[in-house]
């Protein structure tokens, strides 16, 4: 109150000087006595306040009317606004119009920036592939929901280097940042699993979504990648496995189609050889293609919901037969609850068809191979395990961490005198690596080994 009143005397005094200095002028040349001079001060002072108090009281009134034109007032209609001026006095009411019309530009305005905002936030979350934008000072201020993988979840703004820390990304950033309109670059990272990433920087010139200065989008190139290593190894591993066989072929083709043109006895048996090689190249070409095929998609976990129990069952009804040949028996032991997991059906009925078959094939006749299963927690997630443990002579130590490499043998001889490929378990690794779990290989000499299968449990 009493900081409105000395508005109002300022500005009475303000009104009043000109009428003061005229007094004043008169006084000083005699033509105004000192009392008179006095009496026709005050009465211009107290006319002047007289005269201002309504005008201030009226700035006031529409100073609060313009107050409660803010965003809160958004749901008031205009109506009741102009109904509410009618209180004010006429100063402020002569304004009003004029008010009322920047009240209605205020409005589009604001709609048209909330229209725009939420297009650019559309655009932002409707883009696939992860899109990041990052200030001046090269911290990550919005996201989108793909970017999550590779930044995770951003409660507030932070240095790209610390989701992304690879010197040939960063220093790209930095080079747009400094004033270069794009930048691109390609690089790799293993977290959460091995990916070739292409990462291209444009610079944003103008006001952006906070304060971004620049937008990163990521593209996955794996599958590129992998096609050309996938490529060049298939070359590579083909030639050098299937020059055996081939030369095997070749020379009993020879032959018989010179020597032995007519001897019934040896091309009887040189055809059984034949027969042999050619489905040997056969499943060789057929795991090369799956391994390639697994080793595609490997960066790409499968989201569907799989019951391990029947994938087992099938599989060593399949085997039933070729164990029962060496006299062996496969015992499943498994729980009525056993959980889902997450994973591609198909696939990993190849893993625990590779795991039994190469148990039938390398145990010792008249054994058991024993399948088990259970589950447990693990460190991010409820993780479900399946064993396959035989009776078989055991694999030395130093073989065990290799066993999971492309044609390694412990015995190659005796590998390929039973039909494998060297490819079973290089298999089951890139398969399990897709699933995100893992093959743990136990064996002791003389009495057996264990392959144990970790995979996780479905939401």
């Amino acid at each position: 109150m009493w900081r409105g009143f000395r508005r109002i005397a300022g500005r009475a005094l303000l009104l009043a000087l000109a009428g003061v200095i005229v007094i004043a002028g008169l006084l000083a040349f005699d033509r105004l006595d000192t009392p008179s001079a006095i009496i026709a001060a005050a009465a211009i002072l107290g006319l002047s306040l007289l005269a201002a108090i309504p005008f201030a009281l009226s700035v006031a009134a529409a100073r609060e009317a313009i107050a409660a034109l803010g965003p809160e007032s958004a749901e008031i209609g205009d109506q009741r606004l102009t109904y509410q001026a009618r209180r004010l006095r006429p100063a402020a009411q002569a304004l009003w119009p004029a008010i009322m019309r920047l009240r209605r530009a205020w409005r589009e305005h604001a709609g048209h920036a909330e229209a725009r905002f939420a297009a650019a936030e559309a655009v932002i979350a409707a883009v696939p592939d992860p899109l990041i934008l990052i200030d001046r000072e090269r911290r990550i201020v919005r996201t989108n929901a793909a970017a999550a993988t590779f930044v995770g979840v951003l409660p507030e703004p932070r240095d790209l280097a610390a989701a992304l820390r690879n010197p040939a990304l960063l220093a790209a950033a930095d080079a747009v940042l400094r004033g270069e309109p794009v930048r691109s670059v390609e690089f790799a990272t293993a977290v959460p699993v091995d990916r070739w990433l292409r990462a291209h920087f444009a610079r944003i010139e103008g006001p952006a979504l906070d304060g971004a200065a620049a937008i990163l989008t990521l593209h996955d190139i794996t599958a590129l990648k992998r096609a050309e290593e996938m490529r060049a190894d298939f070359i590579a591993n083909a030639g050098h496995e299937l020059k055996t066989p081939l030369a095997t072929l070749i020379g009993f083709i020879e032959t018989l189609l010179g020597p032995a043109r007519d001897d019934a006895a040896a091309r009887e048996r040189f055809l059984g050889i034949m027969h042999e090689q050619a489905g040997r190249m056969a499943r060789l070409v057929d795991d090369l293609l799956s391994l390639s095929r697994i080793e595609l998609n490997e960066h790409i976990a499968p989201t569907a919901r799989v019951a391990l129990e029947p994938v087992i069952e099938n599989v060593a009804a399949a085997l039933e037969l070729h164990a029962a040949d060496r006299d062996m028996r496969i015992e499943l032991i498994l729980p009525e609850d056993l959980p889902e997991v997450q994973g591609d059906r198909d696939e990993l009925s190849q893993v625990f068809q590779n795991l039994l078959d190469n148990s039938v094939k390398y145990a010792r006749r008249d054994s058991q191979i024993t399948v088990t299963a259970g589950t447990g927690d693990g460190p991010a997630a409820a993780v479900l395990w399946v064993a396959v443990a035989d009776q078989s002579d055991g694999i030395p130590g130093e073989h065990l961490a290799r066993l999971t490499e492309r044609f390694y043998r412990v015995d190659n001889a005796r590998s390929r005198e039973l039909g494998g490929t060297g490819l079973g378990l290089a298999i089951v690794k890139h398969v399990l690596n897709r699933h995100r779990g893992r093959l743990d290989i136990a064996s002791t000499l003389g009495k057996g080994s264990t392959f144990t299968v970790w995979l996780r449990a479905a939401n």
